[in-house]
């Protein structure tokens, strides 16, 4: 009986395996960074403390899905906060923003005021645009 079941198990095993293959050159998802709207800050941070910052990002079609938060330390106390989806290719997607929102975990290891950059789309000339925010740091 016990080899029946391995033997059954095994089976199973190699037929889920072969369903999805991997080898496919096509891809059907792309990355794309996701535009800000607005972030939630406290009025401070506590030196050592942990805070949650929710971004509020829009979603311009139903096929892009949030996928997480990059966040890029160019100096001590700026970061840089992309908000990272993934559009999926189709043919019925539908076009129309969504506002929605997302946090993310952020530990206070400097007592200097923090400056955060969201990225928030482009500017008529094709720059990048970014909303700031100060936030200084109490001990």
């Amino acid at each position: 009986m016990k080899k029946v079941i391995l033997a059954l198990c095994c089976a199973l095993a190699i037929l889920s395996s072969s369903s999805c293959s991997l080898d496919s050159d096509e891809q059907n998802f792309q990355f794309t960074v996701l535009e800000v709207v607005s972030a939630d800050f406290p009025e401070s941070f506590d030196h050592n403390g942990i805070h949650e910052i929710e971004v509020t990002f829009t979603r311009p079609n139903d096929c892009t899905f949030f996928e997480g938060f990059e966040v890029t330390s160019p100096e001590t106390t700026t970061r840089i906060v992309s908000t990272i989806g993934t559009i999926l290719e189709s043919d019925s997607c539908n076009d129309s923003l969504e506002e929605v929102s997302a946090t993310f975990r952020f530990r206070v290891d400097y007592t200097d005021t923090y400056l955060f950059r969201f990225y928030s789309g482009t500017d008529e000339a094709g720059n990048a645009t970014y909303l700031e925010y100060e936030v200084p740091v109490m001990q």
